[in-house]
């Protein structure tokens, strides 16, 4: 399937029924929810300040309620109205705004205390047109330097992303580092397809005293499955009784077969031979059972 990012703008990609689609999905919100928190991480704010946080590319507040559930006052700004009538209608705390980043932000000089972003910055890097305005580095110019003077001195800025090539990856940390940032990257769980993630941590300024602030290692675990994806496979593996699940066993092909004999007041093979075709095979009373072995 062809990422999102490629298939149309974003305030045109999640129109009404996208925006809602990705809102109510359960996959989609434990996903969003696991990298917020693995943000805040990273973001390493003092745990005794309540800190006033923007939300770069909140969409529908999934992201927001995380902030809201750990104590952060926040503000969001996203450039797909379907997406922010859903965070409306959701009623999250923090305000937000309609803005294309790409176009800079407008907010006052070192107005946070930090900024989290989730799946967002691979959209910059894609031009809409050919108007030297709309290539990815002046889009992204415009975008870190308008965030680096809306942050106090010092603050971080975490952004999780999806590059498509280290190419890309060099071209976001060179604008990044000209608009006047310190930091790097930090990819968690590095050896995994699927865990793998990519985290830009950016710094404005100095952790005081003239020492320079140290990027954080990032996850690493022995085997590719992480918990977030162990957790999914358990589940995966349950019914709703807490049971575990077994693929076509007994209960499950006596229930599958007890379903097609409701839909229709006689088995399929029976109705084949009423309306007269020939060579239908006798109806399976195959139950699942397990067999002796064949020597």
């Amino acid at each position: 399937m062809s990422r999102p990012e490629l298939q149309a703008p974003p305030e045109i990609y999640y129109g009404d029924a996208e925006a809602k689609k990705y809102t109510t999905n359960t996959r989609n919100q434990w996903i969003q929810a696991d990298m917020t928190y693995r943000a805040l991480e990273l973001l390493n704010l003092p745990p005794d300040q309540p800190g006033f946080l923007l939300d770069i590319g909140c969409g529908s507040g999934l992201s927001g309620e995380i902030l809201d559930e750990e104590g952060y006052m926040w503000t969001g700004v996203d450039i797909a109205p379907s997406m922010l009538e859903v965070a409306l209608e959701r009623q999250v705390e923090g305000d937000l705004f309609l803005q294309d980043i790409g176009q800079g932000l407008g907010f006052r000089p070192g107005s946070f205390d930090g900024a989290i972003s989730i799946s967002v910055l691979q959209w910059l890097l894609n031009a809409e047109t050919s108007h030297p305005t709309s290539s990815p580095p002046h889009r992204l110019n415009r975008f870190f330097t308008t965030l680096y003077a809306a942050l106090r001195n010092p603050s971080r800025a975490v952004f999780q992303f999806y590059p498509s090539s280290d190419d890309q990856i060099q071209l976001i940390t060179s604008i990044a580092q000209k608009a006047g940032f310190g930091g790097g990257i930090v990819v968690d769980y590095p050896n995994s397809k699927k865990a793998k993630k990519v985290f830009l941590c950016l710094f404005v300024g100095s952790g005081g005293g003239g020492q320079q602030l140290q990027l954080p290692k990032g996850l690493e675990a022995e085997d590719e499955q992480v918990p977030f994806e162990r957790r999914r496979e358990k589940e995966r593996k349950r019914d709703r009784s807490g049971r575990r699940k077994t693929l076509k066993d007994k209960d499950w092909i006596l229930k599958k077969k007890e379903a097609s004999f409701r839909s229709s007041p006689l088995p399929q093979a029976e109705l084949y031979r009423q309306r007269g075709k020939e060579d239908v095979p006798r109806d399976s009373k195959y139950t699942g059972r397990k067999r002796k072995p064949v020597f």
